[in-house]
């Protein structure tokens, strides 16, 4: 995980926790590769990246807080392995718009320059939490994705499924790959 402090908002890399590696050998053409950067595990940081050949989804692109008062306000996901990629990153789907969800979302649009898909209301907080970080309305692919519709990020077909949460417009992701239906449920415990 990478930490954002209020007064510099640079991002630094924490160790990565002993024992987990993620392989990179290339994958054939029906393999899927599931990479959790953050929210495996822990509450927050909720982000997921999808591989398939050579493109790369991600799922939400979340913060997290620290429980005592440390001098940190937000933890975000490490993407220094996607930042090895970066020319394979597709896009990122949003699955609703709680902070765990959305709120490292300038981290990563700092460094990549990619569409961002989600609920209406999810995409609303996004650009303002965005705004907040000097992004302005044309530099950032905000779009739309609805319930029931399904949307092409790379090789991946999203279809949004309308779930009850505690925000409205929540969703879950059905995510059509080489090896069959990822089904993304957005939060789960």
């Amino acid at each position: 995980m990478c930490v954002d402090t209020a007064l510099t908002h640079v991002a630094k890399p924490a160790p990565a926790p002993a024992g987990i590696e993620v392989p990179d050998a290339p994958l054939g053409p029906r393999q899927v590769r599931l990479v959790p950067l953050g929210g495996l595990g822990e509450v927050g940081m909720n982000c997921l990246a999808i591989e398939q050949g050579d493109s790369i989804l991600i799922v939400d692109c979340g913060a997290g807080f620290p429980e005592d008062d440390v001098g940190i306000d937000v933890f975000h996901p490490d993407f220094s392995w996607l930042e090895a990629r970066a020319d394979r990153v597709a896009g990122v789907f949003l699955t609703h718009g709680h902070e765990d969800h959305i709120g490292a979302l300038p981290y990563l649009l700092s460094a990549f320059d990619v569409p961002v898909w989600g609920p209406p209301h999810a995409l609303g907080l996004a650009s303002r939490r965005l705004a907040e970080h000097d992004f302005a309305p044309h530099e950032v692919d905000l779009r739309e994705a609805r319930a029931g519709d399904c949307y092409d990020v790379g090789p991946f077909r999203v279809e949004p499924i309308r779930v009850t949460h505690s925000i409205v417009e929540a969703t879950a992701l059905a995510i059509e790959t080489a090896m069959g239906t990822i089904v993304h449920s957005g939060d789960f415990n």
